[in-house]
């Protein structure tokens, strides 16, 4: 009897959801005792997803709501009037059914990943108070009548969603409106002016959207507001006087839009505002003197602006002011004691700026120095013309500061040893001044360093062992200075390293080998020094950027190309006055010492003349090898055959020539492999030449030069022929090949529209390759790889100068694919020596023997391949004193939302951002850190196409 009773409520709930669409009134007749707003809730709840079961105890067999879960009642009536839901992971979308909630006063749903669009009729809003929709993924237009009938609203906030459009002109139907916050929405165009008539409003959020227009004088009649803001918009104009009138503001952000003009004089008499936030707007005029009126004020960004001038000794009358932020201006003058009544300073940004005088005469005087700064955590003074030398006393400053910028100045002297008084520090930046003398020791007792720049200075002597006791640090810039003597190995002891730069000085002595322990090291540039030896083994040192280690010349190892001299074991000498019983003394010889080898000993020197010898011998073939090279290659086009038909073999110094399909008949001879004028490029295996057949066709040939780790002439050809039979429209096809012992040549078909390195790199032609076309290239590239995976090859070295593209057709073609097959002695630390050109692409598993090299490394390489297209800019961009990791930075824009800010700023805008933030967001999933979370190749194919063409995606699925 229960079952049915539950059976026949439900069919209940059934036929009311649909009536609700032609009448949310009519269910009262289809089941009179079911609640209004029990029903109301349990059709709401049919239309969203809870996956963690937070609505299970909404039961449609209650009498009423009231013990449902966020539902808060009227104890009077029994009728809901709240409904909070925040944050229970609710995801679909809004249906009809709220509207049964008549007496509903408050309706949040903050926090959830509700979808679609809204309507008017969604709510009743005749009662309702408070309505909070923010932090979901609700989108589409608001419909202009959407606040018609919210005479009792309150408080409004749709702030974190992807609603976009104009306002709605019928806000102005909402005159008890006191809060009203739609930041960061796609919310665009001109606001109603219905909006500045609401005279109750105190808080206005309209920040990161895309609302431009003015702001017009009605705002002085808004005399509740308290905080307003516009951040990231487009509004124009000047900051009118009205604003003026609002007493009662405490906030006022209105950085990051186009404002022009002075500051209104009115804003004196704003003595309640806390925070003024003006920056990066086009602001000009001088600071006013009035702003020492605005006493409340904690916080003062005027940065990125236009103002001109001197500071106002009125800043000191900020007695309340923690955050000045004056940067990016063109203020002058010198710093006087402009400051010296704001004692509850934190933070301090002066940079870029035209600031002159003694550093040590201004902030640093005595009277805000001593005791008047005791919470000053930050301060920038860079990028000024700041003189003198850096005061040698902090005192009350020890335990606060976190930020010392005072780079890009004319600081001389040197750096006091009080700097390691500072125990909170973590940043501290002196680079391009003029300081000399030495690094105090003392700077290890500054703890908490986390980054230390010294660059291009005039420092001297040698970097001090005590900065191994700074543990926190991850970047240490020294480069460009007079430093000399060895790398103290306590740096090794360092194991949250970064980046490290210690160019252009005087170093010497070998590296510690314990370098090669730092885990984290992206970036460590020891160029141009004296440094000798071999380079620290394993780790970050097998993939070094041969850039980092350039201009030392007794470096050796695989970075320099240069080998390391063999190291032979020291001969055995006796003791002659030994009494070893098992060699007993011996007689001395007349005119001859009495030292006598052992038997060891005399094996070693043999096998040190042995080694002589063979290198002498090798001497000698290898210039052998080299004329006969040449023979070799001049006979190149004296022998033909059909690798499927016949091959010609000549002897040893004519050489095999197979050709996959036809003769060869070549026009020119032995100068068009040898003659630079005919080189096209060099790689990690060999240089390519451009040739021409008598037909006219043209052929690409690469010079292997790694003659001696290739396998024997059976192997080889076998492995060559294999790629010769893979053909695909998207891969440079393999023509032919010549074997000689001494020299191997690889034949191919020429793509004449240059590679990928070259168009997005080097402006080939001055054009910008459009959206439409890179899209091709990463959606062609992506069809070879996955075509080369299903034929059981792995790349190996997917970088944008192997990605050439056809100047007739403009289809990407893949080179130089499967070329590792051919070499069995290179194991992947050799092999990643060979293509220092992929740095940052090569995926994280070729730094670890233990983990198998997959078609997953050519999908990392494709992921940065991606991001390389999609941004215009290098896997490793190399800068004066940082590296730039690409994959690093567009995750990390990806984090904080700005990934459509990574996207090539050439294209201008000119790009589908529904196809170019799927790419990115695909890239990013290639180049996972873990192999197995990458997804294949072929995968990613059917994801391009989809994200191409959505809507036949769509109906494949349906």
């Amino acid at each position: 009897m229960q079952a049915g009773m539950s059976s026949r409520l439900g069919m209940s709930v059934v036929v009311a959801c649909c009536l609700l669409i032609l009448s949310p009134w009519a269910v009262i007749s289809v089941n009179p005792s079911l609640n209004d707003d029990v029903l109301g809730l349990i059709v709401f709840k049919a239309d969203i997803q809870d996956p963690e079961g937070k609505l299970s105890s909404w039961d449609e067999d209650q009498d009423n709501a009231c013990n449902f879960v966020g539902a808060k009642c009227n104890p009077r009536n029994n009728r809901v009037v709240e409904l909070n839901l925040d944050g229970f992971s609710l995801s679909g979308h809004l249906g009809r059914g709220l509207v049964q909630l008549q007496f509903l006063r408050k309706l949040s749903l903050a926090r959830n990943n509700l979808t679609g669009s809204i309507s008017s009729s969604i709510v009743g809003m005749e009662n309702l108070r408070v309505l909070d929709l923010s932090e979901n993924s609700l989108s589409g237009m608001l419909p202009n009548d959407f606040f018609q009938q919210c005479g009792s609203l309150k408080s409004v906030s749709l702030s974190n969603n992807k609603f976009t459009g104009a306002f709605p002109g019928s806000l102005g139907s909402c005159p008890m409106l006191e809060s009203l916050n739609v930041s960061s929405n796609l919310f665009s165009g001109v606001l109603p002016d219905s909006l500045w008539s609401l005279s109750e409003l105190s808080v206005l959020d309209l920040s990161d959207n895309s609302f431009d227009g003015e702001i017009p004088a009605g705002i002085g009649g808004m005399y509740n507001l308290r905080t307003i803001g516009l951040r990231r918009n487009g509004f124009s104009g000047i900051i009118p006087d009205g604003i003026g009138n609002c007493f009662l503001l405490r906030s006022i952000d209105l950085s990051e839009n186009d404002f022009t003009g002075s500051l209104p004089g009115t804003m004196q008499k704003l003595t309640l505002c806390t925070n003024l936030n003006l920056q990066v707007n086009s602001l000009d005029g001088d600071i006013p003197d009035w702003i020492g009126k605005m006493e409340s004020l904690e916080v003062l960004n005027l940065s990125g602006n236009r103002f001109s001038g001197g500071l106002p000794s009125s800043l000191g009358n900020l007695k309340a002011l923690q955050v000045l932020d004056l940067s990016w201006n063109g203020l002058t003058g010198s710093l006087a004691e402009s400051l010296h009544g704001c004692s509850s300073l934190l933070e301090v940004d002066f940079s870029h700026n035209s600031f002159t005088g003694d550093v040590s005469s201004g902030i640093f005087g005595s009277k805000l120095l001593m005791g008047s700064l005791p919470r000053l955590q930050m301060l920038d003074m860079s990028s000024n013309y700041f003189s003198g030398g850096i005061p040698s006393d902090f005192r009350d400053m020890t335990s606060s500061l976190l930020s010392l910028n005072l780079s890009n100045n004319s600081l001389a002297g040197s750096i006091p040893t009080s700097i390691g008084s500072l125990k909170a520090l973590n940043f501290l930046d002196l680079s391009v001044n003029r300081l000399s003398g030495s690094i105090p020791q003392e700077l290890g007792q500054a703890i908490s360093l986390r980054e230390l720049r010294l660059q291009k200075n005039q420092l001297s002597g040698s970097v001090p062992s005590s900065i191994g006791t700074c543990l926190p640090l991850t970047t240490l810039i020294l480069s460009d200075n007079y430093l000399v003597g060895t790398i103290p190995v306590e740096i090794s002891k360092l194991a949250n390293l970064q980046f490290v730069d210690l160019s252009f000085n005087n170093f010497s002595g070998e590296l510690p080998k314990q370098l090669a322990n730092l885990a984290h090291l992206l970036n460590f540039n020891i160029s141009h020094n004296h440094f000798q030896g071999e380079l620290p083994l394993g780790g970050f040192f097998n993939t070094i950027s041969p850039y980092s280690v350039s201009g030392n010349p007794a470096l050796c190892g695989a970075a320099v190309n240069r080998s390391c001299p063999a190291v032979l074991p020291k001969p055995i000498v006796l003791n002659p006055n030994s009494t070893d019983a098992t060699s007993g003394p011996l007689p001395d010889t007349p005119g001859h010492k009495r030292i006598i080898l052992s038997i060891s000993a005399l094996v070693a020197i043999g096998a040190a003349a042995v080694i002589v010898i063979g290198v002498i011998a090798i001497t000698v073939l290898n210039f052998q090898v080299r004329s006969s090279a040449s023979r070799s290659a001049a006979a190149f086009a004296l022998s033909a055959g059909d690798d499927f038909s016949h091959s010609h073999t000549t002897d040893a110094d004519s050489g095999k020539l197979v050709m996959f399909s036809g003769e060869p008949d070549f026009s020119t001879g032995t100068h068009a492999l040898l003659n630079k004028d005919c080189e096209l490029g060099r790689g990690g295996f060999g240089a390519v030449y451009r040739t021409m057949l008598r037909d006219g066709r043209a052929v690409a040939i690469k010079k292997l030069t790694v003659s001696s780790l290739v396998k024997s002439q059976d192997e080889f050809e076998r492995e060559v022929k294999k790629l010769g039979q893979i053909r695909h429209s998207n891969l440079v096809a393999m023509e032919g090949y010549y074997w000689t012992p001494s020299l191997q040549l690889l034949i191919s078909e020429f793509v004449s529209g240059g590679n990928l390195h070259k168009h997005l790199h080097e402006g080939s032609g001055g054009s910008v390759l459009p959206w439409n076309e890179r899209f091709n290239i990463v959606l062609g590239t992506a069809k070879a790889l996955a075509h080369l995976h299903k034929m059981g090859i792995i790349h190996y070295n997917i970088k944008s100068s192997n990605v050439l593209i056809d100047s007739k057709s403009g289809e990407p073609k893949v080179a130089d694919f499967g070329l590792a097959r051919l070499l069995p002695m290179l194991d992947r630390y050799v092999l990643s020596s060979k293509i220092q050109s992929v740095l940052g692409y090569m995926a994280p598993e070729f730094a670890c023997r233990t983990v198998k090299i997959t078609e997953k490394c050519d999908v990392y390489g494709f992921g940065v391949l991606v991001l390389e297209v999609v941004t215009g800019k290098r896997p490793v961009e190399y800068m004066e004193d940082d590296v730039i990791v690409l994959c690093d930075m567009v995750r990390g824009a990806l984090e904080e939302g700005r990934v459509e800010e990574c996207v090539d700023g050439r294209l201008q805008g000119e790009f589908p951002t529904e196809e170019a933030v799927p790419v990115v967001k695909l890239g990013l999933i290639c180049t996972s850190q873990v192999p197995s979370n990458r997804p294949d190749m072929a995968e990613v194919v059917n994801i391009l196409e989809l994200i191409r063409c959505p809507s036949e995606g769509q109906e494949e699925s349906s």
